[in-house]
């Protein structure tokens, strides 16, 4: 365990340097470490840098950061729903939260809806209606005898559907041009728009999800036995399934916020780190996250750099890797909904 984290440590730091470093701007590697260096410590840098400066400091590096964040979160908030619903091959849209967050965003860009928010309208928007879906999801997923796993998946599932029509129906709706644009860039993912003011939020957010996720790692190994093996042991399912809905669904939605519907990050990393690690949850609550943050950074540097000077959603990439990987497994595990 210690060789492995420390060297997706280090790949992830390689990984930022590689973000920073490559782009449609040809900044050489040497400039690039010297301003990276200068920011970081403070020091100066001369009047003919200024531009280089602000493409490394202000477009650049944030964008590499926010990626990293959200590649953690969804890969943390990934293993907790496997968990949750006891399925290697669920991932955090599975209950519907990710469509539901695309209603607001699509509210702001397509509708103009909450202009008076300024330039928060957009992620508190998002994260606003993830939230709301999360409840509805809770609520009619919700029985006498508490959340069940098929229960959770069929719902969300249903429910996604019907946020999805919302949004297309607004997308149809609305004044063709750069605003349908920009909606189908959200859908698919893109941290395009990153700034320094929405990492601390996404960064506080992903990093409580996941020590809590940590402390509660024994309670997931139980879980992942089933429920009677897991009342058996002093763990009580229908209240942790209770606390993993809100921790998934708080997570999920302050990533989707800033970073669009991202697919299979969440799906794919869970999954190929047990192969490496095993089944422990504290193993892979250790290994996960950074695994999910190299994966992003390297998934949004290859959308940048594919169609330079165009951009490609993020979730594109995702998905070109994530379909036939969710395929292999599909076939090699023989999982179902709801159980083996």
């Amino acid at each position: 365990m210690p060789p492995l984290v420390l060297g997706l440590a280090l790949l992830l730091l390689v990984s930022v340097v590689c973000g920073v470093g490559l782009g449609a701007a040809g900044i050489g590697w040497a400039e690039v470490l010297r301003l990276l260096r200068a920011g970081l410590t403070g020091g100066t840098i001369e009047a003919g840098d200024v531009s280089a400066y602000a493409i490394v400091w202000e477009i650049r590096l944030p964008r590499v950061v926010l990626g990293a964040v959200v590649g953690a979160g969804l890969a943390a908030v990934g293993v907790a729903v496997q968990a949750m619903v006891r399925n290697a091959l669920a991932d955090p849209f599975v209950l519907g939260i990710s469509s539901g967050a695309a209603v607001g965003a699509n509210a702001v860009i397509l509708l103009g809806a909450f202009a008076g928010l300024g330039v928060w309208a957009l992620s508190l928007s998002a994260f606003g209606s993830a939230l709301a879906a999360m409840a509805l999801v809770y609520a009619v997923a919700r029985s006498p005898h508490g959340l069940t796993p098929l229960r959770l998946v069929l719902t969300g599932t249903a429910l996604a559907y019907g946020f999805e029509a919302v949004t297309t129906v607004m997308v149809f709706g609305a004044a063709r041009g750069e605003a349908a644009r920009s909606a189908m860039m959200w859908l698919l993912g893109s941290l395009g728009g990153a700034t320094w003011a929405q990492v601390p939020l996404a960064a506080v957010t992903v990093a409580a999800g996941w020590a809590w996720l940590r402390l509660r790692a024994e309670a997931l190994n139980a879980l992942a036995m089933g429920d009677e093996t897991s009342a058996a042991l002093g763990v009580r399912p229908a209240r942790l399934r209770r606390e993993l809905f809100l921790v998934t669904a708080a997570v999920t939605g302050t990533v989707v916020a800033v970073s669009g519907a991202i697919g299979f990050v969440g799906l794919m990393v869970p999954h190929v780190v047990r192969m490496l690690v095993g089944a422990d949850h504290r193993r892979v609550l250790a290994v996960a996250p950074l695994a999910g943050a190299v994966l992003l950074v390297w998934a949004d540097l290859l959308s940048r750099l594919l169609l330079t000077p165009a951009e490609l959603p993020v979730g594109v990439i995702t998905a070109v890797v994530g379909v036939p990987a969710f395929l292999l497994l599909m076939r090699r595990g023989g999982y179902a909904f709801g159980g083996r």
